[in-house]
């Protein structure tokens, strides 16, 4: 499919076979060729979420497609109940501090354009936003939304800056039936405003009707799709069920037309899968919208852990990480619950960077090894503090090890308080090897297979 001569996105560069400054870094970030990086943009199976506007202040461009590095997202934003600037800001340079290469906000309440400056102010990051969200709080209800508010909503974010915006466009009308044996029914909030919406005028989804002058919007800003999973299970009952796939269908198509708009995208997956469903979502996913990438909301392989569903999450992240997922939407040990915490952020940032970085070992990331292989051998040498640099979270590893022997002597010792000096493993089979080095010099390799003498 042919640029159009005048489309200034990343993909309208690419098709045209311009590598630009932003494809370098990405490159020079990924450890790839740049021609890499370009062809795999102009296929669509790479995007980097870039603003004009943020890429021109504080944006460090990353990319997100099969070819590159596993990446994870981390979600924020304050409510209708709470709201504050500075808080989010914890959250975002917590998110960035510990590894987060995307951030979205998802106010849904107090001053949202304030907080959604400040945080791309802030943010070396990509920021994502859901735009129906602030829409939703310039009428009165939500029968009262009209595309002429939804419109403006989506210019006003593109020309402040967001990187790339979740638009529920795959909700169809007649999708609606589909939903109503499930447990869960709608989970997402824009699929769920949407979907009333729909049901009160009897009209079909207004962003479908007008995805071609959205996507004129986001081209003009070079603002990347994430094509919103309205329908995606909210329980591992409701999973990979037909309204899900009906709905995955349709991004599909919406793919096509937004690349020829020159617009990049990327596509929002499913929240709970059970962890025999997870490669079939992604295989599908990758036939029905030509190998754009996929973005994952963990997803949750089991329903019973409120509490702990960073882990219940993080377990199908690594998995569908594997299979070809490209970026990973953290869940916190709030989820379902409330409003995440900055601890929350911290715990849900360092799961999902544990995932990811599985995945990229399973897909044979050479960095991923070499990063394990150097931990494993200061592990080994007791080298402590190599260790704690090579950890995704290297203040709590620290803090760990510190409780139980505080002391500057033990920075240097052979053994930590799990086993003490007598009984590591490690030490004991250091030891044993010395021993065995010492005989093989003194009688010779094959004396010491013959005889069995390791004393």
């Amino acid at each position: 499919m042919p640029a159009s001569a005048d489309a200034q996105t990343q993909l309208g560069f690419a098709r045209r076979g311009e590598i630009t400054p932003a494809m370098k870094r990405v490159a020079e970030r990924e450890g790839l060729d740049p021609e890499l990086i370009r062809s795999e943009i102009a296929r669509g199976r790479l995007i980097i979420p870039a603003n004009i506007h943020h890429l021109a202040t504080s944006l460090d461009a990353m990319g997100v497609g099969t070819v590159a590095t596993v990446k994870i997202n981390a979600n924020m934003g304050n409510s209708a109940v709470t709201s504050d600037i500075k808080e989010e800001l914890k959250k975002l340079h917590m998110a960035v501090h510990y590894g987060a290469d995307t951030v979205m906000d998802l106010s849904t309440g107090g001053n949202i354009p304030e907080i959604r400056k400040a945080i791309i102010d802030a943010s070396p990051v990509p920021v994502g936003t859901v735009p129906i969200y602030e829409a939703l709080t310039r009428v009165n209800r939500v029968e009262d939304l009209t595309i002429k508010v939804l419109l403006e909503t989506i210019e006003d974010q593109a020309k402040q800056g967001v990187d790339y915006m979740t638009i529920h466009a795959g909700i169809l009308l007649e999708y609606l039936p589909l939903t109503q044996r499930r447990i869960t029914g709608i989970v997402s909030r824009g699929g769920s405003i949407l979907a009333q919406w729909m049901a009160a005028h009897q009209k079909q989804n207004p962003l479908y009707e007008y995805f071609d002058e959205i996507s004129d919007i986001l081209r003009a800003h070079d603002v990347s799709y994430s094509l919103g999973d309205s329908l995606r299970p909210g329980c591992i009952a409701d999973a990979s069920d037909e309204a899900q796939l009906a709905e995955l269908k349709t991004l599909g198509e919406l793919t096509e037309r937004a690349w020829k708009k020159d617009v990049q995208v990327m596509i929002e997956g499913p929240g709970h899968v059970p962890m025999d469903q997870l490669e079939m979502n992604v295989k599908l996913q990758q036939k029905y919208c030509s190998e754009a990438p996929f973005y994952t909301l963990g997803p949750l392989v089991t329903d019973v852990a409120p509490g702990y569903d960073h882990i219940t999450s993080a377990i199908g992240a690594a998995m569908v990480g594997w299979y070809g997922s490209s970026l990973l939407c953290y869940v916190t040990p709030k989820e379902h619950l409330g409003l995440p915490n900055e601890e929350d952020v911290r715990n849900g940032v360092i799961a999902y960077k544990i995932a990811a970085h599985a995945a990229d070992i399973a897909r044979g990331r050479r960095k991923a090894h070499e990063r394990d292989d150097a931990l494993s051998r200061a592990r080994f040498s007791f080298d402590w503090e190599q260790q704690f640099a090579l950890s995704l979270d290297p203040e709590t590893a620290k803090r760990m090890h510190d409780e139980t022997l505080p002391d500057d002597f033990y920075k240097d010792a052979k053994f930590c308080s799990m086993c003490g000096p007598k009984f590591c493993s490690m030490r004991i089979s250091q030891t044993a090897t010395r021993a065995m080095d010492a005989v093989t010099d003194a009688e010779g390799p094959q004396s010491v297979i013959a005889t069995g003498n390791l004393s």
